[in-house]
This record gives C-alpha cells, sequence and structure tokens, in this order.
C-alpha cells in the first residue's frame, strides 16, 4: 500500500519565501544592532555576514522545506 503524498501548494511556496525574508532581514538587523551598540567591529560583521549568512538560509530553507512538505523520500528522487 502506498501513501498518498500531497504536494506543496502556492500558500506553501508564499510561506517558504515569507521565512527566507524574515530570516534575512532579522539577521540583518541582528547584525547592524551589534554594529551600532559596539559589540561587534565592522569587519567582523562583514565576516559574519559572508560566512554566517550563507550557512543559516541553507539551515533554514531545509527546515522550512521539510515543514511545509517539499522533503522527498530517497526512492521519489530516484524515480523522479
Amino acid at each position: 500500500m502506498t501513501a498518498i503524498r500531497h504536494t506543496p501548494g502556492p500558500a506553501a511556496a508564499e510561506a517558504f519565501t515569507f521565512g527566507i525574508a524574515i530570516t534575512t532581514l532579522t539577521t540583518l538587523a541582528g547584525i547592524g544592532v551589534l554594529v551600532w551598540t559596539g559589540m561587534m567591529t565592522v569587519i567582523g560583521a562583514v565576516a559574519a555576514l559572508l560566512l554566517g549568512l550563507p550557512t543559516l538560509l541553507v539551515i533554514v530553507s531545509c527546515l522550512l522545506s521539510v515543514w511545509l512538505g517539499y522533503n522527498r523520500d530517497a526512492v521519489d528522487v530516484a524515480l523522479s
């Protein structure tokens, strides 16, 4: 017996885009506040943005894709 799989709709795509945008904006705002208060240097902020932001976006996109139903099994990938 095969399991019924539903494909994500336009609401899931919009939620994914919204989640990525919110993550980016809050990260930029947080780093901006740290630089403004003097807790982080500008060079440290640039390094955090160049090294940390892409990593964070990959992690968040993986979590959102699983949560919203974009994840696929290895069998699904092999058969497509």
